[in-house]
């Protein structure tokens, strides 16, 4: 998922370090995450940062404040795939608990992810630095991320 403490709001400002940390502590991050239907499958990347590091899990994103979600959708679809992409439906808001986080000091994240099922726009996928490989898993989806396959299971 994209680190908020990344990014920059209107007046293209960074939250300082200990400002995410205090946030990433007490408060669950709103985020979006894209499960990508692509040719007869979900495409997935293996992850590179935590939560969730070396695990094969959908693409996704903090929320920005004034930020809708599908706005949200496509932005991280850009960050993270380098294209757009079509929202075919909303599977649900989906609470995820993580006992690892990127932020020294902090033991655990909380999400409240929205998923989307979204299909490309285009097949010129680019690999963002959270993600050392971007693979297209087909059913029966066995061996993923809990979190992924409730994802998988709300599809249906």
């Amino acid at each position: 998922m994209s680190d908020l403490r990344n990014q920059t709001d209107e007046q293209n400002t960074r939250i300082p370090d200990d400002e995410w940390e205090t946030i990433v502590a007490n408060v669950p991050l709103v985020s979006v995450d894209l499960v990508i239907r692509h040719k007869g499958g979900v495409l997935l990347g293996l992850r590179e940062n935590e939560p969730a590091r070396g695990e094969w899990f959908v693409p996704g994103g903090t929320v920005f404040k004034n930020e809708t979600l599908t706005d949200a959708v496509h932005r991280v679809a850009d960050e993270e795939l380098g294209v757009d992409v079509s929202i075919e439906s909303r599977l649900g808001t989906f609470q995820h608990f993580y006992d690892t986080s990127e932020v020294e000091g902090v033991d655990s994240k909380h999400y409240l992810a929205t998923a989307f099922e979204v299909t490309l726009d285009n097949e010129h996928v680019t690999m963002d630095t959270q993600h050392s490989q971007l693979k297209v898993f087909e059913p029966p989806y066995e061996g993923l991320h809990p979190y992924v396959k409730r994802y998988l299971d709300a599809l249906d």
